[in-house]
This record gives C-alpha cells, sequence and structure tokens, in this order.
C-alpha cells in the first residue's frame, strides 16, 4: 500500500466545518430522504444485468455488501443520459459491467474517468457542464490523496449541468473521530465529505442507510483494508481472518447531491 500524501482542505475551513457540522447536521446525516427513484422499466433492466451469468462470481459474491440495485436506484440512474463514473476500475469495473450496458441498450453515454488520469485538468472526454450523473463508488483516494482535495470535488461539480446529480458511496469514518488527513485508515468521515460538497456549492438532497454495516466499528490494525476483500496482514483459514469475515465489508454512507438550478457563479 503506497504511502498516502496529505491533501485536505485548508485546516482552518476544515475545522470550522467539522464543527458546524458535529453540532448541527449529524443527525440529519443518518436521517433518509425520499428520492425520484429510477424508473420501473430502468430497475428491470437493472435487474437482468445484475443477474446476468457474465457476471464474474467474484462479482456476484460482493452484491450483498454493494447492494448495486438499491445504489442505482436510489441516484436516480436515467440509461438515457449522460452519466460521468470516476475511477470505475478499467473495463472490468465492479459498476462498469452493470452501467455501461446499462446506458449504451437505452443510447444514453457512458464516461469512464480512469484513476490514472488528473481529472484537476479538464477531461476531454467529459462535456464540462452538460453532465446528468457523476458517480464516485468507494474511489475517495481522490479526496484524500495527491491534490487539494477541495479541487477534486470542485471539478465534479464543474462537471455537472444545472440541476445534475451527484451520488457516492464510500467508507464511512468514526465521526468521534477527527478525519485523518493523510486517509492512511481508508475511512472518510461523512460530515468531511459533506463540507467538501458544500464548499463545492451542492446541496444534500438524501442519504440513505442500504450499504451502512453496523458490525463495522471502523478499529482494526489496517484500517478498511483489514476486511474482505482485501483482508490485509491475515493468512487465509486464519482465526484473525473469520474475525473480519464476520464483519465483512465496511460501513459505507451513501449521499446524492445536487448542483443546484441556478448555480452560483465561479
Amino acid at each position: 500500500m503506497r504511502k498516502p500524501k496529505s491533501s485536505m482542505l485548508p485546516l482552518a475551513i476544515a475545522c470550522a466545518a467539522g464543527i458546524a457540522l458535529a453540532a448541527a447536521g449529524a443527525a440529519a446525516l443518518a436521517q433518509s430522504t425520499a428520492t425520484e427513484p429510477a424508473s420501473a422499466e430502468t430497475q428491470a433492466a437493472l435487474e437482468k444485468l445484475i443477474a446476468s451469468d457474465e457476471r464474474p462470481e467474484r462479482h456476484t459474491a460482493r452484491d450483498r455488501y454493494r447492494n448495486p440495485l438499491q445504489t442505482l436506484t436510489f441516484c436516480g440512474i436515467d440509461p438515457s443520459s449522460t452519466i460521468v463514473e470516476i475511477w470505475p476500475g478499467g473495463q472490468g469495473g465492479w459498476y462498469r459491467r452493470i452501467i455501461e450496458p446499462l446506458v449504451s441498450d437505452a443510447g444514453g453515454t457512458y464516461i469512464p474517468v480512469t484513476k490514472d488520469r488528473k481529472y484537476l485538468a479538464e477531461e476531454k472526454q467529459v462535456p464540462y457542464g452538460e453532465v446528468d450523473l457523476v458517480l464516485v463508488f468507494r474511489a475517495h483516494g481522490f479526496m484524500i490523496y495527491d491534490k487539494p482535495a477541495q479541487r477534486y470535488v470542485d471539478s465534479l461539480y464543474r462537471m455537472l449541468k444545472p440541476g445534475g446529480m451527484f451520488c457516492i458511496v464510500d467508507h464511512a469514518g468514526d465521526e468521534s473521530v477527527p478525519q485523518d488527513p493523510d486517509g492512511e485508515n481508508g475511512y472518510v468521515n461523512e460530515s468531511h465529505f459533506q463540507a467538501m460538497a458544500t464548499q463545492a456549492g451542492f446541496e444534500l438532497v438524501a442519504t440513505a442507510s442500504h450499504n451502512r454495516n453496523a458490525k463495522d466499528n471502523k478499529d482494526h490494525p489496517r484500517g478498511v483494508y483489514s476486511l474482505p476483500p482485501t483482508y490485509a496482514g491475515t493468512r487465509k483459514g486464519s482465526d484473525e481472518r473469520a474475525v473480519f469475515t464476520e464483519i465483512g465489508e465496511s460501513d459505507r454512507f451513501t449521499h446524492l447531491y445536487q448542483k443546484p438550478s441556478d448555480p452560483r457563479g465561479d
């Protein structure tokens, strides 16, 4: 595992945002708000793709943790629209195997922004200001490593058209512990991310609980990487690995944001 580099909001902004959210927003984060769900036709298409024999077993084994149908429905995915996925994991990416054929069959546009690209600079394949939906699934490294994190979140905002949506699922950190600026343990406090999203101009529309895991106390020898599927630092068949198997994959927050219809001028 590479050594992460520090890259956060300026300390004063992060502290102020964290204090405000801890005092006034913690309860709101735990709530789920109704959203405009995916259409029945889209849900049927998703169910077919998720159940497809063409998906590798290593992918389907993780459905119970990643909940693709509930997650994509919550995000309000419209396969006829323009959708950007940040760091999908290559051609065989877990969500990409579901989303790309869904969108292709409906005449929409799926745009993967791969991990080896520095999307602080504008991506040529992304029609900035015209994207309907941006998706981020556990690709939180862009919020912590390398460049200033806030600039990366700002870039997501610029991709979207006014009224466009941004949906993120990520490893939820312990809200009683300040965000680690180096992200060594792989967790991201949802209040920390919400502060950055708000700073960028996003409005929180809804949260969901279907990706939560109460067994994950976020206190593991190698952080989130101790848990499946990575199992960092444990041997196959060991008692220690069995403990992490019982916990399952990480506790995850699921947030849906919107770029206002009358966005601020930049």
